[in-house]
């Protein structure tokens, strides 16, 4: 996803023209973003729920603005503010999943996700504010509930993308915060504090 510039148009929200990020993000467990600035390996595993919340309540402020505003798109193949929202909150959902599937579970296979595919299906730019800030709101913190309890040796059990790319819960964690930080970031321009 490019980073939204300020624009004063509203844009039609047409997911279609948003082209699918097929990078992989994983390089983030190694060094800082230099877009963002999270620092992802300097993230302590115990404080990832709380950075969840914080990450939550700053998404609840974005969407906190006018339904136009929400809906306008920097550019058309940039997500808008409120697209951006919705996709955050699937992530924290999504997360939470694989969380289980990792405690759960040996070693387990995470079912694939297509995020732009979702988008389009969940017509995301077209989803009402308040409800995405209510679903988000409890999104996080069922998410971050479930990080509050790994403790001792869960933080270690493993899990596979199909991509080849493990985690253990621990680097799970860490790859995880930096999509909201960094989506904040997207629509804000302020960089991870």
């Amino acid at each position: 996803m490019n980073t939204p510039e300020n624009a004063a148009t509203v844009i039609a929200p047409t997911a279609d023209v948003i082209t699918p990020d097929g990078k992989d993000w994983t390089w983030v467990l190694e060094r800082s973003c230099p877009d963002c600035g999270l620092d992802t390996p300097a993230v302590v595993r115990e404080e990832v729920a709380g950075l969840v919340r914080a990450n939550a309540a700053s998404w609840l402020a974005v969407l906190d603005a006018e339904e136009d505003v929400l809906r306008r798109r920097p550019r058309p193949d940039v997500w808008s503010a409120l697209e951006y929202a919705c996709h955050v909150r699937d992530v924290f959902r999504l997360f939470h999943v694989r969380l289980n599937l990792m405690l759960d579970q040996d070693g387990p296979l995470f079912p694939n996700w297509d995020q732009d595919e979702t988008a389009l299906a969940e017509r995301y730019g077209e989803q009402d504010p308040k409800a995405v800030a209510a679903d988000l709101a409890e999104a996080a913190e069922i998410l971050a509930g479930a990080f509050d309890r790994v403790s001792g040796e869960q933080w270690q059990r493993t899990g596979d993308r199909s991509d080849g790319a493990r985690f253990t819960v621990e680097s799970f964690s860490r790859y995880l915060i930096h999509d909201p930080v960094h989506h904040l970031h997207d629509v804000t321009g302020v960089p991870a504090a």
